[in-house]
């Protein structure tokens, strides 16, 4: 069931793209005007039959039969001139009938949010400007260019010099051992410890990677959210001047009533302390609404100097949301749990690497050194050396237990968290499903039900004002519960449209 807001908010006469067809309006109005007209009627029979009751039993009196004539001229007034207001409702309530239509329910959780256009653009720019989602993406990049040197040999070490020199000499053919030597030594670690390491990085370059997609489902839900929020701010705005001129014209009414004697000095108070309400709930929405767009303009990635965007007017659809599909589809692609798994396993693999640390690295070393001819012009030959060493790895207590026991107690702190998340996210699956539904629930009632009776009565007590059948409390009670009815409304939509940006963040749900 699709609830568009346009046709509940805007006033008789305005255009929309989804105006239903002719035939179908007119056919509401004439409706809806007929029983109006009919309910006019009966008002002015029963005044009338109650005015010639009294002129039955007080005939003769020519002040009382005065009286009767001005009451029956006022009743038929009140007949003929419809407020305006009422008229505006009758359209808007044929308009918002006539084009409210069920729709096959959509795929996704934000179907509805994810065809509004003007958001689809918001979040690609986000997503090519927005500098925290840059950030993460040069993060990535660099975790992943840390696999391979991880997984690498040491550098070799190379080594020239002079041995075997003796003090008292220094020409290089005076001893049978000195020589000039060259040479290369290389670390080879115990088997199976480099492609530990390789793993390691891996594990780490693949949770950063995940924690780049959360940054862009972050930035993303905060779109929808500063977009929503901007959106309500607007419509409200609207529904509080558009009430301030309802209210206005009550104060003429009110005062026009007071000038001729009869109204009182109270109902003109009452009217203007309500137009002041409305004009400082203006100001606190004019103070509201740069925060949020300064909100919008960040996560935007703009510049401050670019203006924020214009919201469209919220639309609501109805979502069929299965919990316990939701959830397993957050287990399986939500990217903070896939990175905090990610972690899990490094840190499985850094005490795999801890535990290697037991077994000793093995060094490699060869060296080559050139012999001078001796003094007497005899031949000597050159030498290589090649000789192997390893580490022993003897401090155990103090330096290797410790690092296993680190590795194991981030294993387990990374498991601890993934439980935790889990957990969360499944409760607030729970939480933003309930508001999912109950939003909808509720808009739909104000839309179906609670509004159009609400409007009824400010018309009925507008015109039994008129006729002073009512006092003036009872007419500006009526219109401030229609007005508080629009505002619960326009709220009930934008925390349907938000609780769907949170279920595609606690889900996974990617942007593109």
């Amino acid at each position: 069931m699709t609830i568009p807001l346009s046709f509940a908010l805007q006033p008789a006469g305005s255009q929309k793209p989804d105006t239903p067809p002719k035939e179908t309006r007119k056919a509401a109005i004439e409706s809806l005007g007929d029983a109006h007209a009919r309910g006019s009627l009966l008002e002015m029979n029963s005044c009338r039959n109650t005015m010639i009751s009294r002129d039955a039993k007080s005939i003769g009196s020519s002040k009382v039969s005065t009286m009767i004539r001005s009451r029956i001229i006022a009743a038929l007034l009140a007949g003929v001139m419809l407020p305006a207001t009422a008229q505006a409702e009758v359209s808007s309530s044929a308009r918002t009938v006539a084009s409210t239509q069920t729709v096959p329910p959509a795929a996704s959780a934000t179907a509805n949010v994810k065809g509004s256009s003007p958001l689809t653009a918001l979040i690609a720019e986000a997503l090519e400007n927005n500098p925290e989602i840059q950030a993460a993406l040069q993060e990535r990049e660099a975790a992943r260019h840390r696999i391979s040197p991880a997984g690498a040999l040491d550098d070799p070490i190379l080594e020239a010099g002079v041995i075997n020199a003796p003090l008292a000499s220094s020409p290089f053919n005076r001893e049978d051992m000195t020589m000039k030597m060259i040479g290369l030594s290389q670390r080879l670690p115990f088997p199976g410890r480099r492609g530990l390491r390789q793993d390691v990085a891996a594990k780490d370059a693949e949770a950063v990677g995940y924690g780049y997609q959360e940054t862009v489902n972050r930035i993303v839900r905060g779109i929808k959210t500063a977009y929503f929020d901007l959106g309500l701010t607007l419509e409200i705005t609207k529904l509080v001047e558009k009430n301030k001129l309802i209210l206005e014209r009550f104060l003429r009414i009110a005062e026009g009533r007071y000038e001729v004697g009869q109204g009182s000095q109270a109902d003109v108070l009452k009217a203007q302390t309500q137009v002041s309400r409305m004009v400082d709930e203006l100001l606190r929405l004019a103070r509201e609404r740069p925060t949020i767009e300064a909100e919008l303009i960040r996560t935007l990635g703009r510049n401050a100097n670019i203006a924020a965007p214009i919201p469209a007017p919220p639309q609501l659809s109805e979502e069929i949301l299965n919990l316990e599909s939701l959830r397993e589809t957050a287990l399986t692609q939500r990217p903070q749990l896939l990175a905090l798994q990610s972690l899990i396993a490094r840190n499985e693999k850094a005490a795999e690497l801890a535990r290697k640390n037991y077994y000793p690295d093995l060094d490699v070393r060869m060296s080559y050194g050139q012999r001078d001819n001796m003094l007497d012009g005899a031949r000597r030959s050159d030498m290589v050396t090649m000789t192997m060493a390893i580490n022993l790895p003897v401090w155990r207590e103090n330096k290797l237990a410790p690092r296993l026991a680190e590795a194991l107690a981030l294993r387990d702190q990374a498991q601890n968290l993934y439980q935790a998340q889990r957990n969360e996210i499944t409760a607030n699956l729970r939480q933003q499903v309930a508001t999912v539904e109950q939003s909808f629930k509720s808009a739909e009632l104000y839309q179906t039900a609670i509004l159009p009776q609400a409007r009824l009565t400010v018309e009925s007590a507008l015109a039994a004002y008129r006729v002073n059948r009512v006092d003036f409390l009872t007419l500006l009670d009526s219109q401030m519960t229609v007005f508080n009815y629009e505002i619960s409304l326009v709220t009930a939509m934008a925390s349907h449209n938000k609780a769907l940006a949170e279920i595609d963040l606690l889900t996974g749900k990617s942007p593109n």
